[in-house]
């Protein structure tokens, strides 16, 4: 698929997921909650706020977005009552800038980084040094989201580091603004192959998982929450303990996460 029609489709799949991002600009009000997400958590959060809303009678709004995308916006003022990043890194950064509540943050979630091709039936393969991923691809690319910046990105650049293949296959990278977009454009067949979690994976049937990268060529893949600083929402507290219940863990585990709490 020539680079400027995955870029069309990259654009048009951004523009919805703004959309949904703009729909959060209400928020901080007490009868409500908004909760900043990352993308590769929808299944899950669907089910989450789902949950809070019947247990306690008040709306969640979950916009969802690669991390770094939601972290601007919480840089810009975005009225965000909690944070769910896909990595420490971007929560660290907002930490740091004192825009989360420190003493609310704790490690959620973990999960697993994953080979997918696109249709229902692609052969496994093993995930090793010298994995030969730009002759697989042919004339196509590889989907992966921002490589510099979305944390599924960063963790899949490490992993093909690691394997001494990201020098080979860069050129032939088609980079997305998060991870549900990568995985779009391997479902639709606009690219053979991608780097996904295993979550993400699970939730489509049109892509297969060819193989897993090992946990040791990428950072631990770790999902922090934190109430953000600036949001006086007194449903933040129980929100995030929410998170932590038996109700919220049961629907992490049906969507293939491992919980990183007690």
């Amino acid at each position: 698929m020539p680079i400027p029609s995955i870029r069309r489709r990259l654009l048009g799949l951004a523009a919805g997921f703004a959309l949904v991002l703009g729909l959060a600009a209400p928020g901080f009000g007490a009868d409500g909650l908004t909760v900043f997400a990352a993308a590769s958590l929808k299944n899950a959060m669907d089910e989450v706020a789902a949950g809070f809303e019947r247990e306690t009678g008040h709306a969640v709004t979950v916009s969802l977005a690669g991390s770094s995308a939601l972290a601007r916006q919480i840089r810009y003022g975005a009225p965000a009552d909690v944070f769910i990043s896909a990595n420490p890194g971007w929560m660290d950064a907002l930490e740091r800038e004192g825009l989360i509540d420190p003493a609310s943050r704790f490690d959620l979630l973990g999960n697993a980084l994953v080979l997918i091709a696109h249709g229902r039936d692609a052969p496994p393969m093993e995930i090793a040094p010298g994995l030969d991923i730009a002759a697989m691809l042919g004339g196509g690319h590889l989907a992966m989201t921002l490589v510099d910046a979305v944390p599924a990105g960063i963790y899949g650049k490490a992993a093909l580091e690691s394997l001494g293949v990201w020098e080979a296959v860069a050129p032939q990278v088609a980079q997305a603004d998060n991870v549900r977009a990568a995985l779009a454009l391997v479902a639709s067949g606009e690219a053979p192959f991608g780097i996904v979690y295993a979550t993400d994976a699970a939730a489509d049937d049109n892509v297969t998982v060819a193989g897993a990268f090992p946990a040791d060529t990428h950072p631990p893949i770790v999902y922090p929450a934190a109430a953000v600083a600036a949001s006086r929402n007194p449903l933040n507290r129980r929100f995030l303990a929410w998170l932590r219940g038996p109700a919220a863990r049961a629907a992490f585990e049906r969507q293939g996460f491992a919980v990183a709490f007690e």
